[in-house]
């Protein structure tokens, strides 16, 4: 039997203001924007517990950088004092002293943000946790930028512990970790991952005052957010803020790319099949440069791993079969997909087959994003039926279907993954009787995996 949304009274304001209209959530100017991750980092920063560099990753324009400047400003506050480097800063350097200071932009010359370069940062923020009785804080932003970096933290973090400096550490970067660290010293045991997903449809109507439709199209990039009303700038935003960084500075400069011309044309490429199950083979096809399944498989988990599509292996209850199937494509964030589109807002709404692509995208970075550990999603075919979104974890499935199509189809497809499944359950999101895409989207994956709905 396909479940259906209960309908209990809303939980909070912003459920409310989201289910009901976005009119009455109360705006709030971005830099005054707080994404729960702060209060994280807080507690980490203000834990006696033994201490551990904090590793924050994730998607580039997704306010890692904020985070870290509100975090400080918190603990400031409270009488810890910290630096924030912007190591990818032109100006970013050593020489100049800042004391209280939460931010710091030092000129030298770029070519010298090297090994030496961080030893010395590091040395001065060492010299102020030794004098300030709480300690310091030391955040290094775009570590990547440093080559070696890894083998420098790790000795310089070990002589700390050696002899008890209170000093505390936080590295931020745009590329994932295991490409941040790479093949050479290892950092384990030695840090705790914060992992800053993409915005949410909540957190876009409350900073930007975003309307469903305008989050579905514009994605959750709040660097972006002040430009939707100019698509052409918005546009060279996504392409050279965010696309362009990802390819030249997240994958390139941090591990090998044999054909970079293949890769660069599949960044382009690869948001045009999002929603859809693809053979390497067939994308291969569609690239001007050579290349063959493997390479173009690789380049795709190395676009996963930047936060720019996931894979979404079909599911069957077997890991085997999970592992060899052709995937599914989702990007991250439906910013990508539009951006690249060549659609304007309006032509987009009209037009009904591409704008279901966006929402069934949007369902699938959104489950994709606030997926918790343990947690699989995956999509479910055998042909001729199948299943938009199947979530797991342990013996909890879900399998979840979006109404951006015909409503035969929608329910076909659920009802053959209850006969194949008969302990899954099944739920319906959009259309008539299934769970309005607002509401879908104020939830977490857990709470549709788990929750009593």
């Amino acid at each position: 039997m396909i479940r259906r949304l209960r309908r209990t009274p809303p939980r909070h304001k912003i459920y409310y203001s989201l289910m009901i209209t976005t009119q009455e959530v109360i705006i709030i100017p971005m830099n005054a924007f707080e994404r729960p991750l702060v209060d994280d980092l807080v507690r980490l920063l203000a834990d006696d517990l033994p201490p551990r560099i904090v590793a924050i990753t994730g998607p580039r324009q997704s306010g890692k950088t904020t985070i870290v400047r509100q975090a400080l400003r918190r603990v400031r506050a409270a009488g810890l004092r910290g630096w924030h480097i912007g190591v990818d800063d032109p100006q970013a350097g050593i020489g100049m002293r800042v004391a209280g200071s939460e931010t710091t932009t030092v000129p030298v010359d770029p070519t010298l943000r090297n090994a030496e370069w961080l030893v010395g940062v590091w040395e001065q923020a060492r010299d102020r946790a030794w004098r300030h009785g709480r300690g310091f804080v030391l955040a290094l932003d775009e570590i990547q930028d440093v080559d070696g970096w890894s083998g420098v933290v790790k000795g310089l973090w070990d002589r700390d512990r050696e002899t008890g400096c209170p000093l505390k550490v936080i590295i931020l970067g745009s590329a994932p970790w295991a490409l941040l660290t790479g093949r050479g010293e290892s950092l384990a045991g030695r840090f705790i991952p914060l992992d800053v997903r993409h915005w949410s449809l909540q957190e876009m109507v409350i900073s930007f005052d975003f309307d469903l439709n305008e989050y579905l199209f514009f994605g959750g990039y709040p660097g972006a957010a002040p430009l939707i009303r100019d698509m052409r700038m918005w546009r060279g935003y996504v392409a050279y803020s965010i696309i362009a960084p990802v390819f030249g500075r997240d994958i390139l400069a941090l591990t090998r790319v044999d054909k970079p011309a293949l890769m660069r044309q599949l960044v382009d490429l690869v948001p045009q099949y999002s929603g859809q199950i693809v053979r390497y083979a067939n994308l291969v096809g569609r690239l001007r440069d050579a290349g063959n399944a493997t390479t173009v498989g690789h380049y795709l988990d190395l676009l996963s791993d930047a936060g720019i599509v996931a894979q979404l292996p079909n599911y069957s209850g077997s890991a085997v079969r999970r592992t060899g199937s052709s995937p599914k494509l989702n990007v991250l964030n439906t910013g990508l997909m539009t951006a690249l589109s060549g659609y304007s807002f309006d032509q987009a709404l009209a037009d009904r087959t591409f704008w279901g692509r966006v929402v069934e995208s949007a369902v699938g970075a959104h489950l994709h994003n606030t997926l918790e550990p343990a947690m699989r999603l995956c999509y479910w075919r055998d042909d001729p039926d199948e299943v938009d979104f199947v979530l797991s974890r342990g013996p909890r499935v879900l399998g979840i279907e979006v109404k951006s199509g015909r409503w035969a189809r929608a329910l076909r497809g659920l009802q053959a993954f209850e006969n194949r499944f008969p302990k899954a359950r099944t739920l319906l999101v959009g259309g008539r009787g299934g769970i309005p895409l607002n509401e879908f989207l104020a939830e977490p994956a857990s709470f549709w995996l788990e929750g009593d709905w």
